[in-house]
């Protein structure tokens, strides 16, 4: 049978409705799907190494008869270990796979199997240890899996590498060579890209001559050519949601005239520093456009993005307009609420603030003012924009550290019905890469100067057995009128991880290490009003130490604390080290930052205290989170804007995807697709990259 790209799964000979299952589960529904996964790796089994020939503390592919087997007990209650003798021409070696027992139903005597793995010198002997293993028929001889280079799937529920490569293959034998390209021909022509078909062909069954060394690193024509497809198709559709949202015009314009420049000026408790002048004049010019604003502000911790957003919401508030100001947590909220009702108590405008602890009468009233346009800022979490509040003349919604506010999510923002302009802030400084992916739909602004007198924060980093001297130098700061924070993993003790916990650690804080100071506790199990209440009682300088859990990681600003000490520093991510530190240096006051680890270290953990005292830059920190952790949880979460890539990672191609927006650019300013074309350009966009479904 002849298949097309669009052609279910289910219906390639081969795979039927019990696998069909299986890599549907994996989002492998069509053909397309099928052939736009790369394999992990490849191997060339061309030249498998003879048993003879293998030396220890090297990889090596084997193809041998399995000349034994069996399932041994050890001393240790339930582990198992599963050994093998397996043989060539040139000799045998022994294979163990540790507490792997179900193996005993995999491998009988007399297979012939492929072998992956790392050779050890083992009692005197060659041993393979835990290897990847592939089962030949005797039909398979010299075909798909073996005798070549061979790609090497993840396995997907019951399908095995071997299958997969069988299905590929198939897929590949009856798909016309002539299936249409994505990419359009002068794109492709330039770059010297091979065809669709052929690149796919490539990419999963290499020619002869194909470097083992490029295809690993996902460096050949024909993956390069599949990557730039991605990820131009991707930018194409930003590009096409872009002009799109360009064709809307709001509702309720913005003019500024001395009038409203002199009401930011009286709640200004500052001049602004460059950054935030600039900062603002591209925000507000945005407001005077006819268009939505979509603008990200990037402000390291402490830039100063608040007053700029402040500065912004007068602006709307001055020309009749509501302002929806949402924050990720309801203490976040809470702080931003305090913050802005102080410094717009000159002016005539009636703040309010609405979370889910808002009690139920109180929240009746609220929505009904703010459906009446009474109240003209309405400060929350990102519920403001749905469910059943709505506004009278809402002109802009700004949207502080909300990472999980993601592309698809901003346009629900449009159902409110009036083309709000739209503020997007964080704290945590975007690698380009990601910025072209998360928020690629989004103009960019960046704050890179800190409010003058601020000085950078003194970052150490310590060992366990140095704790009495840090408990010493906190001791100091308290007495000398100062506040500090220590931030631990956990709420409360757990058996399984060795860390200490929150709860027990600020009684022994209190009892016996500070017993001359007032301590309090903060963690996000806690009720919303006790955690006001602790937070405010630090903020009025009623505590002096604050023992708390991540819940303080954003935006809170208590300018005496001058302490952050990181208990188990080697648990946090980087994004997170750098938040918590950004909670001292609030001030023109010296702040420090202590990272208090336990040995041994991991390679990874040691590479991330390194990188918080050598450099204080969000900027230089994003990026090294980036390589370390990777864009799923670059924010400890997996992002629910994010999109849905099949084959682009996004560190490894980080070049490819810049090049690609460029080159979508060009295109898109010669091919100028009519508004119907770009209407499905955007439709498909999501579909394709699973944008859709979030939300």
């Amino acid at each position: 049978m002849n298949v097309e790209l669009e052609t279910p799964l289910q219906y390639l000979k081969g795979v039927g409705p019990r696998r069909a299952a299986d890599l549907a589960r994996a989002g492998l529904e069509t053909v397309d799907d099928l052939l736009h996964r790369f394999p992990l790796r490849y191997e060339d089994r061309s030249r498998l190494q003879p048993v003879a020939s293998l030396r220890p503390g090297r990889p090596a592919s084997v193809s041998g008869r399995m000349l034994g087997c069996g399932l041994r007990a050890t001393r240790r209650p339930g582990f198992k270990i599963f050994e093998a003798v397996v043989g060539d021409d040139s000799g045998s070696l022994r294979v163990v796979w540790l507490n792997q027992p179900f193996l005993r139903d995999v491998f009988v005597r007399g297979q012939q199997v492929v072998l992956y793995g790392p050779v050890e010198m083992r009692g005197g002997g060659l041993q393979l240890t835990n290897p990847q293993y592939e089962i030949l028929d005797e039909e398979d001889g010299e075909t798909l899996h073996t005798g070549r280079i061979v790609p090497i799937y993840e396995r997907v529920g019951g399908i095995t590498t071997k299958i997969q490569r069988r299905l590929v293959w198939e897929a590949l034998q009856h798909l016309s060579p002539d299936v249409s390209d994505a990419l359009p021909e002068r794109v492709r022509s330039a770059r010297q890209y091979p065809t669709r078909y052929a690149a796919m062909l490539a990419a999963h069954f290499p020619p002869e001559d194909a470097s083992l060394d490029a295809l690993n690193r996902f460096e050949t024509p024909a993956q390069q050519r599949l990557l730039f497809e991605e990820a131009f198709l991707f930018q194409v559709g930003l590009l096409a949601r872009r002009r799109a949202a360009a064709a809307e015009r709001k509702t309720l314009p913005v003019r500024v005239d001395e009038h409203v420049r002199e009401s930011a000026r009286r709640a200004l408790p500052f001049r602004l520093t460059a950054g935030q002048r600039l900062a603002v004049k591209e925000i507000v010019g945005d407001m005077q456009r006819q268009q939505p604003m979509n603008r990200l502000l990037q402000g390291d911790v402490g830039a100063g993005k608040t007053i700029v957003a402040l500065m912004a919401a007068l602006v709307a508030m001055e020309n009749g307009l509501q302002v929806a100001f949402m924050a990720p947590t309801e203490i976040l909220a809470e702080q931003h609420f305090f913050n802005l009702s102080r410094l717009l108590q000159a002016s005539r405008f009636r703040a309010a603030l609405l979370t889910g602890s808002t009690p139920g009468a109180s929240r009746k009233r609220l929505i009904a003012e703010i459906s009446a346009g009474t109240i003209a800022l309405v400060v929350g979490t990102h519920a403001l924009v749905q469910g059943g509040v709505g506004f009278s003349r809402l002109g802009l919604v700004v949207i502080d550290e909300q990472h999980r506010f993601g592309v698809v999510q901003r346009a629900l923002l449009r159902a409110k019905g009036l083309h709000p302009d739209v503020l997007v802030m964080t704290a945590t400084p975007i690698p380009r890469t990601l910025a072209l992916t998360l928020y690629g739909d989004l103009d960019v602004s960046a704050i890179r100067d800190l409010p003058p007198g601020r000085r950078p924060v003194r970052t150490a980093a310590k060992p366990e057995s140095r704790r009495g001297e840090i408990y010493a130098f906190i001791r100091d700061q308290l007495e000398a009128g100062r506040q500090a924070y220590v931030v631990y993993p956990l709420v409360e003790e757990s058996e399984k991880v060795d860390v200490k916990a929150a709860t027990a650690m600020a009684d022994h804080l209190a009892a016996d290490v500070f017993p001359a100071c007032r301590v309090g506790l903060l963690h996000g199990r806690m009720k919303a009003e006790a955690k006001e209440r602790v937070m405010r009682a630090f903020a009025a300088g009623e505590l002096q130490l604050l023992v708390c859990t991540t819940v303080i990681e954003v935006g809170v600003d208590v300018a005496n604390a001058t302490v952050m000490l990181i208990e188990h520093a080697e648990r946090f991510g980087l994004a997170q080290l750098h938040q918590l530190r950004g909670r001292v240096g609030r001030s023109a006051r010296q702040s420090y930052c202590f990272l208090l680890y336990q040995s041994p270290l991991s390679d990874d953990a040691r590479e991330r205290v390194k990188t918080m005292t050598e450099t204080a830059d969000g900027f230089e920190i994003a990026e090294r989170d980036l390589q370390q952790r990777g864009p799923g949880d670059f924010f400890g979460t997996r992002q629910a804007g994010v999109p849905t890539f099949r084959l682009i990672d996004l560190v490894r191609d980080r070049q490819l995807l810049e090049a690609a927006q460029q080159e979508a650019g060009q295109w898109f300013e010669t091919a100028k697709p009519p508004a119907g074309e770009v209407a499905r350009l955007v439709r498909n966009w999501e579909l394709r990259f699973r944008l859709i479904e979030v939300g």
